[in-house]
């Protein structure tokens, strides 16, 4: 048996939004320590990583390891019935080939259910290595989007080039050349409008501003964002959510030709 109760349904809502333009199909494995998530884009060209803890329910019951393969877009569709403040519920019996999803008002004087096919879903366990990484900046979410947004009217690549100074993101395109510097700054009365680095070498790679874009669709689940960089090693692109996990994006760089 499967229940799962979270008052703060649209979190649910902004994590599914978040991951759509990315993943098509995937299986979200649950457990009695909560969700996760792993699956590739259709390119497999970025990874989406989810986890959500159980203790971030308000009522959580897994009595055994369930996997369930479930379209993306149609679970956005689903949620898109349930209002920003609605209380969503899952259930699923064992052996179940459905999922229902219940949207229950805040005065509970409303109730709507419906149930979705599940999908059986072939796909290999990534097992993502714990890795040390070379740069860890820590910024606002909304600038990281700005900065995605505005290069990309302008070039298909974006260089990231991080040093003790701070973070540089750098592009060239038919128009011209642009860079936007962020540098290290401590807000002491607001945090999260802090941009923080924690350096051991400097690192410079270059991604697609494609999927760095995608990437910034999680904005709104989180008011910053850490980007992790190491040489020849995917970035990691992470926003918390609430008190409750994180959805990571991971992206390989793209090797330069030489003219």
């Amino acid at each position: 048996m499967l229940e799962l109760r979270l008052v703060q349904g649209r979190l649910l809502k902004m994590v599914v939004e978040a991951m759509k333009e990315l993943v098509t199909d995937a299986n979200f494995d649950f457990s009695s320590s909560g969700v996760s998530l792993q699956a590739m884009d259709s390119s497999h060209v970025a990874l989406v990583a989810l986890l959500l803890r159980s203790e971030g329910f308000d009522h959580f019951r897994c009595d055994r390891n369930h996997s369930m393969g479930m379209n993306i877009n149609n679970v956005s569709k689903l949620l898109r019935c349930a209002a920003n403040d609605d209380i969503i519920i899952l259930n699923a019996d064992d052996d179940s080939d459905t999922i229902t999803f219940i949207f229950e008002s805040p005065k509970q004087d409303k109730l709507a259910d419906f149930a979705m096919k599940l999908m059986d879903i072939q796909n290999d366990h990534l097992g993502i290595p714990e890795a040390e990484y070379q740069a860890i900046v820590k910024m606002r979410s909304l600038e990281f989007a700005r900065i995605c947004k505005d290069l990309s009217s302008i070039g298909d690549t974006v260089v990231i080039s991080v040093t003790k100074e701070g973070i540089k993101f750098s592009t060239r395109g038919g128009i011209g050349s642009a860079n936007i510097v962020c540098r290290q700054n401590t807000t002491v009365d607001k945090p999260e409008n802090s941009t923080t680095i924690e350096m051991k070498e400097p690192v410079s790679l270059t991604f697609a501003l494609r999927y760095m874009n995608s990437f910034t669709k999680a904005t709104p689940l989180s008011n910053t964002v850490t980007i992790s960089m190491s040489s020849d090693m995917p970035v990691v692109v992470e926003y918390k959510i609430a008190e409750m996990g994180y959805i990571r994006f991971y992206l390989a760089p793209k090797v330069e030709d030489d003219d």
